[in-house]
C-alpha cells in the first residue's frame, strides 16, 4: 500500500485491509471483487490483485506462512527485488540490503557514486554497496536507520551535514549534487501549420 503512497493516505485503508483480510488464509478465500472493493480510493489495483493472487500462493504453497527467503518473497506476484528484501529485513530481520529513494541519496553521497543511479550500473552499484554495508547483527534496524537518516539528515536540497552522524565516512564534496540522474531528453517544441 505504501509504494507511491504517503503514510498518512495509507493508514484508514491498511487499517481496514486488516480488519476484512488478517491473514494469507482471509484474502486468499475473499474474491476479487471483495478484494478491489477493499482496496477503492488506493488506485494501483494491479497491487491489490497481486496481493491476492499471492496470498493464494502463500495459502497453498505455503501453508498461510509467508516464506522468509527474499528470494522466494521475490517469487510471488508483483514483488521485485526492494520489496522482497523489505518485507525480509523488517518482518524477519533478515540479512537483505535494500535500496529505495533515500538509501540511494544516502549511499550516493557517501561513497561520492558519480554514475546515474536511473541507470543499470548506477543501481547496480548502489545495491552492492548496500549489501556490502548490511551487518549481521540486526540487519533490519540498520536498514531502517539507512532510510531514516536519508529522510530526516541526508536529504534532497539541502543536506543537513552538520547534524550527519557519519559525516566523517562521507566522500562527497558537494551532496548536494548527488545522485545524478542520467539527464532527461530535450524537449522539442514543435509548431503546427494548417
Amino acid at each position: 500500500m505504501l509504494q507511491q503512497t504517503q503514510v498518512s493516505t495509507v493508514r484508514p485503508y491498511y487499517d481496514r485491509w486488516l480488519r476484512r483480510f488478517p491473514d494469507f488464509a482471509a484474502l486468499a478465500a475473499a474474491s476479487e471483487s471483495d478484494v478491489l472493493h477493499a482496496w477503492q480510493g488506493l488506485g494501483y489495483y494491479r497491487r491489490a490483485r497481486n496481493l491476492h493472487a499471492s496470498a493464494k500462493l502463500v495459502v497453498s504453497q505455503y501453508h498461510g506462512v509467508l516464506p522468509h527467503d527474499s528470494e522466494v518473497i521475490r517469487k510471488l506476484p508483483g514483488l521485485g527485488r526492494y520489496t522482497a528484501n523489505a518485507v525480509a529485513t523488517f518482518a524477519f530481520d533478515r540479512r537483505a540490503p535494500i535500496v529505495e529513494a533515500n538509501i540511494t541519496r544516502l549511499l550516493a553521497r557517501l561513497f561520492n557514486i558519480k554514475k546515474p543511479v536511473d541507470t543499470a550500473a548506477g543501481r547496480n552499484r548502489l545495491w552492492q554497496v548496500a549489501a556490502e554495508l548490511l551487518p549481521t547483527n540486526e540487519p533490519g534496524r540498520f536498514n531502517s536507520a539507512l532510510m531514516d537518516l536519508g529522510a530526516t539528515i541526508c536529504v534532497s536540497r539541502m543536506p543537513k551535514c552538520g547534524l550527519c552522524p557519519v559525516k566523517t565516512f562521507c566522500r562527497a564534496r558537494q551532496p548536494e549534487l548527488l545522485p545524478i540522474k542520467k539527464p532527461r531528453p530535450r524537449t522539442v517544441r514543435l509548431t503546427e501549420s494548417h
